[in-house]
């Protein structure tokens, strides 16, 4: 795990395959160190990670593989259960992939003689996005390109479907509005649903397309941050339907927005993959210019860890992490 100055990353971690997508555990699993998990063409591995800026003992990071989950396709997204425990005994592992075959695959595993997996059936098209209830996670929702939201239970049955406008980019589930979920749409609206009456409760507009990414604020359930076209936006969903604050960053359209986890005025953004590199921008909502600018060869993926300002992206055969300041 060596700090690679050439490409301004603080730190890369080696894969044995292209990373389409990359996603650390925002939830605590009760040891040390993160989850990390990463997909590939046909397999995901799960790992941990331990970093210098949280523990004075390791020297840049430290990564292990702690098992790697036949996929037999392309992994194109991952999310989380909050079940996922390092410290039971045994311990236990639990994430869904999105597939190139439109399918849903729930992980589980104890790490040794327990592996099993589920497939879930019922997007006619492109999955873009899926997240677990953040509480209990018993459930999973997800939204494709065939213009649905759907919340699954753990055997895969659908609990609930929302039709939509166009594909639907992102999904989020806010720990602490556990009701209600947050479906994205490329045409440019963000909608709200209640999960008891099934209904749209509030909607905000981009004004711009195509909207490729929005994520809900953990620090602050008001603010809601996207990127459409070049630009990132951002709504304070008290105040108006409209984004209070936005700005052009990526010339050459932006893919992904993410808000960092532990400071409501930080966020990331990517540019689209392009040929050779991919710029991400780190945003502070105090600061006109990024606060720091990444490039990754042809990267994909971005997430945030759980307790410091530290990003990572995919790439070719790599993970790129990028540390900056609160």
């Amino acid at each position: 795990m060596k700090q690679d100055s050439t490409r301004n990353t603080s730190y890369t971690v080696d894969c044995e395959d292209y990373v389409h997508v990359v996603k650390f555990n925002p939830f605590d699993s009760g040891d040390a160190c993160s989850l990390i998990a990463y997909g590939g063409n046909n397999y995901v591995v799960v790992g941990t990670c331990r970093f210098q800026e949280e523990d004075a003992e390791v020297e840049g990071m430290q990564y292990k593989t702690l098992r790697t989950f036949h996929h037999g396709i392309r992994v194109d997204a991952i999310a989380w259960s909050p079940e996922t425990r390092l410290d039971a005994l045994p311990p236990q592992i639990r994430f869904c992939t999105a597939a190139s075959d439109r399918k849903l695959r729930l992980f589980t595993s104890d790490l040794q003689n327990k592996n099993e997996f589920k497939t879930f059936d019922g997007h006619s098209d492109y999955i873009n996005d899926l997240v677990f209830a953040p509480k209990e996670g018993q459930e999973v929702a997800s939204v494709s390109d065939d213009h649905t939201c759907r919340v699954w239970d753990l055997e895969g049955n659908e609990k609930a479907h929302f039709v939509l406008r166009s594909p639907g980019m992102s999904v989020c589930w806010h720990p602490e509005e556990a009701f209600k979920l947050m479906v994205a749409e490329k045409n440019g609206t963000i909608r709200f649903y209640d999960l008891i009456t099934q209904q749209a409760i509030l909607s905000l507009e981009c004004e711009q397309t195509p909207l490729m990414s929005a994520d809900w604020c953990l620090k602050n359930t008001l603010k809601i941050g996207a990127v459409a076209g070049n630009d990132w936006l951002i709504w304070d969903i008290t105040r108006s339907s409209y984004p209070q604050d936005k700005r052009p960053v990526h010339v050459d359209r932006a893919r992904l927005f993410r808000w960092s986890r532990v400071n409501e005025n930080l966020f990331a953004t990517t540019g689209y993959p392009g040929k050779t590199t991919t710029q991400l921008l780190v945003h502070h909502l105090g600061h006109p210019q990024p606060i720091l600018t990444g490039t990754a060869a042809v990267g994909s993926g971005l997430t945030w860890h759980r307790t410091l300002p530290l990003c990572a992206v995919g790439g070719d055969h790599k993970i790129f992490f990028w540390v900056t300041e609160m």
